[in-house]
């Protein structure tokens, strides 16, 4: 199987180059476990297929996102990006074509390509959830905001990051029985009012360096509590995303995504 390793701020992901499909007969759990292992595959947070659907008006693409744990995840914001820039680099669209409607499991998303190489993407609008609830995590207490940007999101607003036991706490969290399908779960650290310093835990994956859906509920979070304006900065371990939402309007995320190394395994 031909395939690339991309990465969107250390949120990396195996591509399957055009041509090559997945068999998702018996085993494709462990196959994609298999894949992303770090030390007995070829190592990253997913992988994603991406389809052209030439006969489905309005869409150019399907996108399919495997979590390191075998799961299919709904949306993947730093995914979207380097499929954007995958699509451009493999000739896969128009050569002037800048934007690209790509169907996923949570409805479509339209990335971009900007012309300074970073790629935004229209995220569609953030979704009610479960509102403001309360966790538990090894007998800390915990207010967390919850967002569904196509996936599920518990924020949790915090005075220092630096003290935070992500990955103790993301791991209890995940699975509290309040999420029945597991949740992503991010602490933040609102910096100054144009900056948001966030670290995540991703359902399926764990620790990772960045999450784009994470980025965004991040900043819908930060609003609804009147802790943020209309657009910021999300520091997060792997680099820096700006989300901007204005009232009942689409989230857009801005970054960059770039192509490490391509394989055959």
């Amino acid at each position: 199987m031909n395939f690339s390793k991309w990465t969107g701020l250390g949120n990396d992901f195996v591509l399957l180059e055009p041509g090559e499909s997945l068999d998702f007969g018996d085993g494709f759990e462990q196959r994609i476990i298999k894949l992303c292992d770090r030390r007995f595959g070829i190592g990253a947070d997913g992988v994603v297929t991406v389809t052209p659907l030439e006969s489905n008006p309005g869409v150019d693409f399907e996108m399919r996102i495997f979590n390191a744990d075998g799961s299919e995840a709904a949306m993947c914001g730093n995914a979207t990006r380097c499929v954007a820039k995958f699509i451009r680099n493999r000739g896969l669209a128009k050569p002037e074509q800048k934007v690209f409607n790509l169907h996923t499991k949570s409805g479509l998303v339209r990335p971009e390509l900007l012309d300074d190489g970073r790629v935004c993407v229209d995220m569609g609008l953030p979704r009610k959830f479960l509102d403001s609830i309360k966790l538990t995590a090894d007998c800390y207490d915990f207010t967390a905001e919850t967002v569904s940007m196509g996936n599920p999101h518990a924020v949790i607003f915090v005075d220092d990051i630096e003290k935070i036991q992500l990955e103790a706490w993301g791991r209890v969290l995940e699975c509290d029985r309040q999420f029945p399908d597991r949740c992503n779960i991010e602490f933040a650290q609102v910096v100054t009012p144009t900056q948001i310093r966030m670290r995540v835990w991703e359902r399926g994956c764990g620790v990772t360096m960045a999450c784009g859906t994470g980025s965004c509920a991040t900043l819908v979070a930060a609003q609804r509590t009147g802790r943020v304006g209309v657009e910021a900065d999300v520091v997060l371990d792997g680099g820096t995303l700006h989300i901007k939402h204005e009232e009942n309007g689409p989230v857009l995320m801005t970054g960059p995504a770039a192509e490490v190394f391509r394989g055959t395994i």
